[in-house]
């Protein structure tokens, strides 16, 4: 859900259901070995359980879940966010310090404990070495979001928005936002034309709503208040760095502009050549033997995207589905890194944790403008990720701009359905 131009999400809102590594480059253990005696470290320092995070940002407080659990003989975590659990494999206890690697990207999770209390930051790693250091404060037992007494009488937010989020300078991004509720239990996402801000999780006290998620990368507020007419006022904050205004209305018409109608090809071209190495620095181009002949998928993506690693666990499977048939699929990666040997590091641990079979080359780094410059025949580049499909003869047949995970329900069991007609249909061809 990042922008190509602000390098997060372009703004709509589908809430269907509300429910780092610059100075930290030393490997977090994650094999049983590394982890062996953990139970008992966790025991006299870091104690296991479900803990209630809050990072201290611009915005407040912003809370999320983590479980600490021992599986065989390892402790692993888990990220929790309304209904998703995302599995930390990459948990590694030292008496009373905690450190976690966050699945497929380089930021990092340090803290100390003392008693059922943590104390540390997540390094989040950023273009440019703009990196952020959010401190964090835990307690163990705690499961309530942002409230522990929940309140009675709460506005009804479930149901279809139209949202408008304007950042600082004033520049408006559309958005359309489906909320769930449960008494003041609210949870979904936010989903826009360059993808969805994946899981969020929230309540509502009176008419004030609060949301948030970490997902790993992520690290999202919201807040807004009811008012009189009915629609919603308030703030995002994205990190340390990033504000936003957002404002929303019912709308149960509401929707996204055509995901395959923001990028094109430049008019008369119809072939997507490219030449990129490869991790271990060798030139991989679209006229190797391997793609001759060949249904292929080409994704614009990077480590540090979630929205790319919700699009990379759906390829990953599809690949190993589809090959024998004659797909090939290639990802480019833009890093936030412009030396090769680190970009390499970022995309091979983002290979490792999904499996990935399929190619990955190193295009450049993470800048719109610098991405543009490494794919001329584009008329637009807007959003990580991007999905080019090509036929057999080397010819683009459509573009898909952004992408709507698993945390957008139906829209991502229709974009599946979308990929896999599509496929079937250039494969079939001659």
């Amino acid at each position: 859900m990042f922008t190509a131009k602000t390098m997060r999400l372009s703004l709509w809102i589908v809430i269907p259901f509300l429910t780092l590594a610059g100075c930290h480059r030393g490997t977090a253990q994650s094999d049983a070995s590394a982890n062996a005696g953990a139970g008992a470290n966790a025991g006299a320092g870091v104690k296991l359980g479900s803990y209630r995070v809050v990072l201290q940002t611009p915005g407040g407080d912003l809370p999320f879940g983590l479980d600490l659990s021992q599986q065989d003989s390892r402790v692993v975590g888990y990220l929790v966010n309304g209904e998703e659990r995302l599995l930390l494999s990459e948990v590694k206890i030292t008496g009373s310090h905690l450190e976690i690697r966050m699945p497929g990207y380089e930021n990092v999770l340090t803290a100390d404990a003392t008693g059922d209390q943590l104390q540390g930051e997540i390094f989040l790693v950023k273009l440019r070495d703009k990196n952020q250091h959010v401190p964090l404060h835990a307690t163990l037992g705690e499961s309530y979001r942002f409230f522990a007494s929940s309140a009675t009488d709460n506005a009804d937010l479930s149901g279809r928005w139209a949202v408008n989020f304007i950042d600082d300078s004033g520049a408006p991004e559309v958005a359309v936002g489906e909320f769930n509720q449960s008494h003041d239990a609210v949870s979904g996402t936010f989903l826009t034309a360059t993808g969805d801000h994946r899981f969020l999780a929230g309540q509502v006290k009176g008419d004030e709503l609060y949301l948030s998620t970490f997902d790993g990368a992520h690290a999202f507020l919201y807040k807004a208040k009811m008012t009189a007419d009915g629609s919603l006022e308030g703030d995002f904050w994205s990190g340390l760095a990033s504000h936003e205004k957002w404002t929303a209305r019912r709308d149960a018409g509401a929707h996204l502009p055509d995901a395959y109608g923001l990028t094109a090809m430049r008019a008369g071209i119809k072939r997507f050549d490219f030449a990129f190495p490869d991790l271990a620095g060798k030139t991989v181009s679209s006229q190797d033997p391997q793609f001759r002949g060949k249904v292929l998928i080409v994704a614009l993506a990077g480590s540090w995207c979630p929205n790319c690693h919700d699009e990379a666990a759906f390829l990953a499977p599809l690949y190993q589905d589809y090959r024998a048939k004659g797909l090939e699929i290639v990802s480019l990666m833009f890093e936030h890194f412009g030396d090769f040997p680190r970009a390499a590091e970022a995309t091979q641990r983002f290979r490792q944790h999904y499996g990935i079979e399929y190619t990955t080359l190193i295009a450049g780094i993470s800048d719109k403008d610098e991405a543009a410059k490494k794919l001329p025949m584009l008329q637009s580049f807007v959003a990580f990720p991007t999905t080019i499909f090509i036929d057999r003869k080397g010819n683009v047949r459509k573009i898909h701009t952004g992408y709507s995970g698993p945390a957008t329900g139906d829209h991502y069991v229709q974009f599946v359905n979308e990929v896999k007609t599509t496929l079937d249909q250039l494969l079939a061809e001659s």
